[in-house]
């Protein structure tokens, strides 16, 4: 039986590269992928975009509301394995269709994504991404400081904020812009506020 994985970490620590390495590894042994990417995530538009600067066409541009029940058949013997990232922009009726078709279509399915916004909460799909996941990894970044980073942290014209919008993505708005933080400096950072 296959399993859903879910792979996160803070911004910058590679997700998206990852996840485009997977992809190439399989591609590379003739195996078949779908890469999915929620549609809440307007950077690149139809691509999955690195900070490095690889790109890649994304198979589903997955609108939050849309049921991937429709794709079961076409899934089934016709894909080795499904790539999903900003996965914690999935609903929680996504994430349940994802870890079905893991196990009644046995496809492997691995999401990356995001655990915790910038105020330091769950997602929704990260949320049952943790719930049901049957292999869970965390993926390594740093703070500035040098010591390992797990917050995300927002930033409106170069200042640290806890305020505004859940969902803003970088690059879609010049004020916003995310720093992965450990702990410490996310602390030191919020009691300026």
């Amino acid at each position: 039986m296959s399993k859903l994985y879910f792979r996160y970490g803070a911004m910058n620590c590679g997700k998206s590269t990852a996840l485009m390495q997977v992809a190439h590894n399989y591609e590379e042994n003739n195996k078949r992928v779908v890469v999915i990417k929620s549609s809440l995530d307007t950077k690149a538009g139809n691509n999955l975009q690195s900070r490095i600067g690889i790109e890649r066409k994304v198979d589903i541009l997955l609108p939050y509301s849309k049921s991937l029940e429709k794709y079961y058949d076409e899934w089934n013997n016709n894909i080795d394995c499904i790539l999903v990232d900003e996965a914690q922009f999935l609903s929680t009726k996504q994430v349940e269709e994802l870890w079905f078709v893991t196990k009644m279509y046995d496809i492997p399915v691995i999401c990356y994504g995001l655990k915790t916004n910038f105020q330091s909460h769950l997602f929704e799909g990260s949320t049952r991404l943790l719930e049901l996941a049957d292999e869970i990894e965390e993926l390594i970044t740093i703070c500035e400081c040098g010591k390992r980073a797990k917050f995300n942290a927002r930033f409106v014209n170069n200042k640290f904020t806890l305020e505004g919008d859940s969902i803003v993505i970088d690059g879609s708005n010049n004020e916003v812009t995310y720093k992965p933080m450990c702990g410490k400096c996310y602390i030191l950072n919020k009691n300026k506020l």
